[in-house]
């Protein structure tokens, strides 16, 4: 039986570290990532069925779309709670069956029990059942994955046709699920299992292969959680991935992300450097080794984490990196000790949030158990979804308001102008890319004169910066040249976001928890929802 399935890919949050929307604009895109899980989905279902996506960040969804769908599919993670629900609402005023799957609806299904299905998990191992169920006239239904047995080895590629690549700054792809570390704040340990299960050297050069057929160049993300959870399959794929960028004359460039014990492998710095992995994202979370044991990060500790970051940058990898506020062995020098590591590893791009209980991980279980946790914990709390309120859903040791004003003052630091590219330049001395061969000329040149544009002539802030910045790299190591001015491209989001954040975070330090009322964010214009 025909149908016609039309996948609606949630917004994020109206404004989120990850937005980087004014960087998008400025390099003439419309949002950083394409939705994976929904085109791995897609791949799933019946040949014969007609698919159709729209991505809500990147696009508007029509009456027109609506009337053509038997059935609608959406779902995603906690920071497009907001807008799944949205979508929900739409197509159940207008009589259209809606399929909700992803993982926040598989940690907090209740949330979403006005979908007309829910399917929970990993979707290979239930859209089998889901699709019979379709075919035999159900209205209804939950399907739920077993957890952790899915063999990743039968996915299958991923419906890469249905994306419009000129709406993205990266395209993604998946090599494992799982990691085999123990973080108690984290919940992909209890999505998808501490024993990482990967994909064969085959099946992911096949993917890669079909993104090159539709004709794809430039930035790969994997989107793995950690991908070097599983160090012996990797090291088995690396080679391959070499060979085939020569073969293929380099179209794609890689970032991930990774652990921080990647710095105590040499031989995985090489392969990598080799395979053209250029961005790393590492979740440092906290200097003090009290915290990072107490938080069950003890991968982190016992290291000079510093040294570690400028190890990775010499083997040619730009590190980005997470950093929480508000765990309660947090002491009140740990925003002094957090910015003097930031400035000794010289990491430009930091992502710092305020400590949140997920559903279903170890922090949250422990809460629950003390009395601290908040009810209706996992919801979004503010009207416009903004995820910022999902910090501090529970009861703090120290002071909230002091809790909050650390992470106030950190953000409003690593994010002054001065601060950001004086590390932007300290990487620039440190970042050792021997391949400056990625894309085409063409568009390498595009990226130049966008980011020149946007950050130099038309931005006063960060003017005189991105100058100096640009022609200290240009002097001292001109083979960061990219790294640079993807740097300075991202500033035009995250300084604004930087002050756009403090002002919330200030009115969140007299709020009661649960009662933040969120400002629209001045630097973005969401589209309006369809009523």
């Amino acid at each position: 039986m025909q149908r016609n399935i039309l996948m609606i890919y949630p917004r994020c949050v109206a404004a989120s570290f990850w937005d980087l929307r004014a960087t998008c604009e400025a390099l003439g895109r419309r949002f950083p990532g394409a939705p994976l899980g929904l085109i791995t989905v897609a791949a799933l279902l019946p040949a014969q069925w007609n698919v159709r996506l729209i991505d809500r960040n990147a696009e508007e969804l029509t009456e027109a779309d609506l009337s053509w769908a038997d059935l609608a599919m959406t779902g995603g993670m906690v920071v497009q709670q907001h807008d799944t629900l949205e979508i929900i609402r739409i197509c159940k005023q207008r009589g259209l069956p809606v399929a909700v799957g992803g993982p926040d609806v598989t940690a907090s299904p209740h949330v979403y029990a006005d979908a007309n299905f829910q399917v929970r998990g990993e979707a290979e191992g239930v859209i089998g059942d889901f699709n019979n169920a379709l075919n035999e006239g159900a209205k209804e239904g939950v399907f739920e994955s077993p957890k952790f047995q899915i063999d990743v080895t039968k996915s299958p590629i991923p419906r890469f046709d249905l994306l419009n690549f000129g709406y993205y700054l990266q395209v993604g792809v998946q090599f494992s699920r799982g990691c085999p570390f123990t973080c108690e704040f984290c919940d992909i340990i209890e999505l998808y299992g501490r024993v990482p299960r990967a994909k064969t050297n085959e099946q992911m050069l096949r993917e890669l292969d079909a993104l090159y057929r539709l004709g794809w160049r430039g930035l790969v993300e994997f989107v793995d959680d950690n991908l070097i959870g599983n160090k012996k399959a990797l090291k088995a794929f690396l080679p391959e991935l070499t060979r085939w960028l020569a073969a293929h004359r380099q179209p794609f460039e890689f970032g991930t992300e990774a652990s921080i014990n990647l710095a105590d492998d040499d031989e995985l710095l090489h392969q990598l450097r080799e395979a053209n992995f250029h961005a790393l994202f590492i979740g440092i979370e906290s200097p003090e080794a009290d915290t990072l044991i107490a938080a069950k990060k003890k991968q982190n500790t016992r290291r000079d984490i510093a040294a570690d970051i400028r190890k990775i940058h010499a083997a040619g990898m730009t590190v980005m990196a997470g950093f929480i506020i508000g765990f309660d062995t947090d002491r009140s020098g740990v925003v002094r000790a957090t910015m003097n590591l930031i400035e000794d590893a010289a990491i430009a791009v930091c992502l710092v949030s305020l400590l949140a209980a997920l559903p279903h991980t170890q922090l949250t279980r422990r809460l629950h158990r003390e009395g601290r946790l908040h009810p209706n914990y996992e919801m979004c709390v503010s009207s416009d979804g903004t995820h910022l309120g999902l910090g501090l859903n529970f009861d703090t040791l120290r002071p909230r308001s002091e809790i909050i004003r650390d992470c106030q003052m950190l953000v409003r630091e690593i994010y002054h102008p001065q601060r950001y590219f004086a590390r932007v330049r300290q990487v620039t001395m440190s970042l050792d890319v021997y391949r400056f061969r990625t894309g085409s000329p063409r568009r390498n040149l595009e990226l130049f004169l966008r980011t020149v544009w946007h950050t130099i002539v038309l931005n006063k802030e960060t003017r005189l910066e991105v100058f100096k910045t640009l022609m200290h790299c240009l002097r001292y190591n001109p083979r960061s040249l990219r790294a640079v001015l993807k740097l300075s491209a991202m500033y035009l989001h995250l300084g604004p976001f930087s002050r756009y954040w403090t002002q919330i975070l200030e009115q969140h330090v007299a709020a009661r928890p649960g009662a933040w009322h969120v400002p629209e964010p001045p630097l973005l214009n969401p589209e309006p929802t369809l009523a």
